[in-house]
């Protein structure tokens, strides 16, 4: 039985507004030097305006005199934009397109102090699992991508590991402020990306990053993936953790294949993925999985949650955690009609819910929160390695599961996310 609230409990809270990408120019149809038209002559949005000219026009072109400039590119759209095709060796048709992103840096710092790491590392923008409820399609905005493109176009930053050297030489921190000067800086990998994905095969630019890694010391470092092709770098991590304070994080939402399929489209099989975790514990490693996140009726059924940490128990996780469901607007405009469409019963709920607010209500999230909590007591899951590396006093669902979501809903506060345009 689901313990979903019902529609009577919701509580919504406004939304702040969200900037919306702007549009880089409007459609151009007849030459700049026309004439403006006479007096009788058809005004815009009359029934005959055509393309080509203003002697029969149509609705869709306006006439030159009433075209705004094209908007310029900065930032990161502008490295986009500029960014050329990366070749590849897959030839179906199903496939993203890739692009090499020039980018500048690949150190991208997170100054709130409701998540405990410092700083992001994301190997590639966009990313192919195309799972339904990713919240990170926002990035992709930032470029002046629609964010349903998020698993169609994949950026490559081919040049991380070199960035990375100077990165850390010139950014990185051995003795954080937020941890009371007593903690390295903590770097998180695949905080807006799977740095698993399938174009890690070809272009390997999260190994890359970790041999670099790998000759530093003192670092703090974690990943998260839904990948089980993270054991292909086993070798690099022990090497990290030989000399850095290493934590590595597998994402399960759920054991049942199907609906893992439906949710996560193109990402590793559920029980890959515990297997992956039973193979980095055998090596040695800092393993633990996240369950987030938890979809209202549909993944947080009596039991589920339980079999999860069951499984990745008896696997050898060292810790567990799970949150609800938070939506951004780029991510609910993706979400919301897949729910419509897959699970039609829950869509009024998920609207009333969802639609003005990015968070379930509040009754709900606790009792969540008090779910877990009874999950890592009953499984004896252990404190993770990052509780306790910062000082700063923290929300009261944080001290009992956190994940992604506490980093999203800071990131919504102050309109400026962790997971940022420049990552």
């Amino acid at each position: 039985m689901s313990p979903v609230l019902p529609l009577s409990s919701s509580r919504l809270r406004p939304r702040r507004p969200v900037r919306r990408p702007a549009v880089r120019f409007l459609p151009f149809c007849s030459d700049a030097h026309d004439p403006k038209p006479e007096a009788g002559t058809l005004a815009q949005g009359s029934t005959g305006w055509h393309v080509g000219g203003l002697e029969s026009p149509s609705a869709d072109c306006p006439p030159p005199y009433l075209q705004a400039p094209p908007v310029p590119l900065v930032g990161i759209a502008r490295l986009a934009a500029n960014s050329p095709a990366a070749e590849t060796k897959r030839s179906s048709t199903a496939r993203p397109e890739y692009f090499f992103l020039p980018v500048k840096s690949i150190l991208n710092h997170c100054d709130s102090d409701r998540v405990p790491f410092d700083w992001t590392i994301n190997p590639y923008r966009g990313c192919e699992f195309g799972c339904k409820y990713c919240y990170a399609r926002y990035t992709h905005e930032y470029m002046e991508i629609d964010g349903g493109e998020f698993e169609q176009k994949i950026f490559v930053k081919r040049d991380a590991a070199a960035l990375l050297a100077r990165d850390i030489s010139q950014k990185y921190s051995y003795a954080s402020k937020a941890s009371g000067y007593t903690h390295s800086e903590h770097i998180a990998i695949g905080t807006a990306t799977d740095p698993y994905q399938p174009a890690e095969r070809e272009y390997g630019v999260t190994r890359a990053c970790l041999e670099e890694l790998a000759k530093h010391e003192g670092l703090s470092v974690s990943v998260v993936t839904k990948s089980n092709q993270i054991v292909r770098d086993i070798d690099l991590y022990q090497r990290i953790a030989a000399k850095s304070a290493l934590s590595l994080n597998i994402t399960i939402t759920t054991l049942k294949v199907r609906l893992a399929r439906l949710l996560e489209p193109r990402a590793p099989r559920p029980d890959l993925r515990v297997r992956a975790v039973r193979e980095l514990r055998a090596a040695g490693l800092n393993v633990g999985v996240s369950a987030s996140p938890l979809l209202p009726g549909i993944n947080d059924g009596e039991g589920e949650l339980e079999a999860v940490a069951e499984a990745v128990r008896a696997a050898g996780a060292q810790w567990f955690f799970s949150g609800v469901l938070f939506l951004m607007p780029s991510s609910a405009r993706q979400f919301l009609p897949f729910i419509r469409e897959r699970f039609p019963k829950l869509a009024r709920q998920y609207e009333q819910w969802y639609a003005k607010n990015g968070y379930a209500p509040e009754e709900y999230r606790k009792k969540v929160s008090e779910r877990v909590h009874r999950i890592r007591e009953k499984y004896g899951f252990a404190t993770r390695p990052w509780e306790g590396m910062r000082t700063a006093t923290v929300g009261g669902q944080m001290s009992l599961a956190w994940d992604a979501t506490a980093l999203r809903g800071e990131c919504q506060q102050k309109r400026r996310p962790c997971a940022s345009k420049y990552n």
